[in-house]
C-alpha cells in the first residue's frame, strides 16, 4: 500500500464543520470556506438569540445545520432546523435567520448563470 502525503491546501484534508468556528457570546461568527464565481461556502456560528434581518439575495442558497437550532423564515413560513437538517431558500425569496439556540450552519450559495 502507498503512503499519502497531506495535500497542500487544508480544505483538501477532511476536516470536523463544528470546529472551525466558535461561538462567541452576543455576535455571529463567520468564516468563508469557499469563494468562487460558481458560489460559496461559508460557515456560520450564531450565538442564542441572533438573528440575521429579513433580505433577500439575487441566487438560492441552501443551510445545513450542523449544531444547534435555528428558526429560519423563508417567504413568510417559519421553519425550525435542528443538527443534521437542511433548508433550500430560494432566490429572490426574503428569509431571515434567528438562533433560537446556539447553531451553527454551512450556507452553500448557488450562483445561476446570468
Amino acid at each position: 500500500m502507498k503512503a499519502t502525503t497531506e495535500p497542500e491546501s487544508p480544505l483538501a484534508t477532511p476536516v470536523i464543520l463544528t470546529d472551525l468556528v466558535d461561538y462567541h457570546a452576543g455576535s455571529v461568527v463567520s468564516r468563508t470556506l469557499l469563494k468562487c464565481p460558481g458560489g460559496s461556502l461559508t460557515l456560520f456560528a450564531f450565538a442564542e438569540g441572533e438573528s440575521l434581518s429579513e433580505h433577500t439575495t439575487p441566487h438560492d442558497a441552501v443551510v445545513l445545520v450542523v449544531d444547534g437550532l435555528a428558526q429560519i423564515t423563508v417567504g413568510g413560513l417559519v421553519h425550525e432546523v435542528s443538527s443534521g437538517r437542511s433548508l433550500l431558500m430560494p432566490a429572490n425569496v426574503p428569509h431571515a435567520v434567528h438562533a433560537a439556540a446556539p447553531f451553527k450552519m454551512l450556507l452553500v450559495m448557488v450562483r445561476g448563470e446570468d
